[in-house]
């Protein structure tokens, strides 16, 4: 495997904060999420720091690569366009799965994937195909998660391995996802540390969150924790980082508060070495994989899908959780999904909180239209179905409130809200359902 070209400490660039992202010292790189850039149409911020020298690593969110699906192909070659535009070194991604496709559902949110044979296999293939289209190298990450599967075959870090040597992909670390999953899941993240193969390592991620109830939600809004930092101190005990990346994704502070948690990176960072110098990074050897690399078979892909689309639907679609989940951790989780789609909506259709008479009317309302109806098609079709929603049941009960949100709702799909009898015969339809 090459040597991973040398990044430096970075932060992950966002529209909130582009101007404070400017001002930064001795900044290397950022980091921007794939879906919220367009190739031709570069956010001039992003552009000067381009000139400036300052190197752009795309991050995609959307992919799924560990999903029973085969990657899109539309999805590859627009995360490809982005790296080309962007000048990047790689691209990244994560280690989850995102959605199913029988029934047809949209989780909004990177979930764990199963660490069984099965799923192996079926990530791996998933993997050669995304290599494939890309035109640079691709990185995975490890993800933070609520809950834990029954029935693993694999600790985490027999499947990252085994994950890097059938496929040569690399890896993208995020220590605080490590500590969300010491704290959720019980798992050791010095040892994940220890067994991994860090020669694949391509970058580090950091982040904050906050623990509530026994549970860390990995926020990436607070600041980075200590326990945290001292994870960074301990892989870097065992390889220098090609580079560090500090991410913060909300409850954004102001640009002091962002250098000076950088500088506590580079302070645990330390020193880029040459790659020569790099410690070797301990192996373990695990035992050969039953299956060969030549890719699952659809009984995989299947039963891969079926368990998957069990757990997606009682998370967003409200039916029984599967068994030998812990039922208290998928409630937790069932409702983190629906909070965060709530916010993402807020934010693409700032206008409706205000229909709404503010904040939290707008999230009561939501999260009740939510409770039994999956995304299906993404926010922006989220948005309008919950306005439609509202509509059909004479919502809001303000007539003014009521207009404007028509007027929103009609400006947005051209067309009249449903007449009276066609929503009293949807209404009807829903309590039946």
């Amino acid at each position: 495997m090459e040597t991973m070209a040398h990044l430096g400490v970075g932060i992950g660039w966002r529209p909130e904060i582009a101007d404070a992202v400017e001002r930064l010292p001795g900044l290397d790189w950022v980091e921007v999420v794939a879906e919220n850039i367009c190739p031709g149409h570069l956010p001039a911020p992003l552009l000067r720091l381009r000139e400036r020298g300052v190197r752009v690593v795309p991050h995609g969110v959307s992919l799924g690569l560990g999903g029973a699906d085969r990657p899109d192909a539309a999805k590859l070659a627009a995360l490809g366009e982005r790296a080309v535009a962007l000048g990047a070194p790689l691209v990244t991604e994560h280690i989850a799965f995102v959605r199913t496709s029988s029934p047809t559902l949209e989780a909004g949110h990177l979930l764990p994937v199963q660490r069984t044979r099965d799923a192996l296999d079926v990530l791996c293939e998933n993997v050669r195909i995304a290599q494939d289209a890309l035109p640079v190298p691709l990185a995975l990450e490890n993800i933070a998660a609520l809950i834990s599967w029954p029935g693993e075959e694999l600790t985490e870090a027999q499947f990252l391995t085994e994950l890097v040597e059938r496929t040569g992909v690399r890896l993208l670390i995020d220590v605080a996802n490590l500590h969300t999953n010491r704290v959720n899941r019980g798992e050791d993240p010095f040892a994940v540390l220890d067994a991994i193969p860090l020669e694949a390592l391509a970058y580090v991620h950091v982040a904050g969150g906050v623990e509530r109830d026994g549970v860390w939600h990995d926020t990436h809004a607070h600041p980075v924790p200590a326990v945290v930092l001292d994870l960074l101190a301990e892989l870097r005990k065992r390889v220098a980082p090609a580079g560090v990346l500090l991410e913060r994704d909300d409850d954004f502070p102001a640009g002091a508060e962002l250098a000076g948690e950088l500088a506590a990176i580079r302070q645990v960072v330390g020193p880029a070495e040459p790659s020569a110098a790099r410690p070797s990074p301990v192996r373990r050897t695990l035992p050969p994989a039953p299956h060969t690399p030549a890719g699952p078979d659809q009984r995989a892909r299947t039963g891969v899908g079926m368990e998957q689309a069990a757990l997606l639907s009682a998370l967003v679609a409200g039916t029984p959780v599967p068994e030998g989940f812990d039922r208290r951790r998928v409630r937790v989780q069932s409702r983190a999904l629906a909070a965060k789609r709530a916010g993402v909506v807020a934010k693409l259709a700032p206008e409706l909180p205000g229909i709404l008479g503010g904040e939290d009317p707008y999230r009561e309302a939501f999260l009740a239209y939510a409770r039994n109806r999956p995304m299906t098609a993404g926010y922006r079709r989220d948005a309008l179905d919950f306005a439609e929603h509202l509509l059909i049941r004479d919502l809001p009960a303000d007539p003014a409130a009521r207009r404007r949100l028509t007027s929103w709702w009609r400006d947005r799909v051209g067309a009249r809200p449903p007449r009276r009898i066609v929503r009293w015969a949807r209404t009807l339809v829903g309590r039946a359902a």
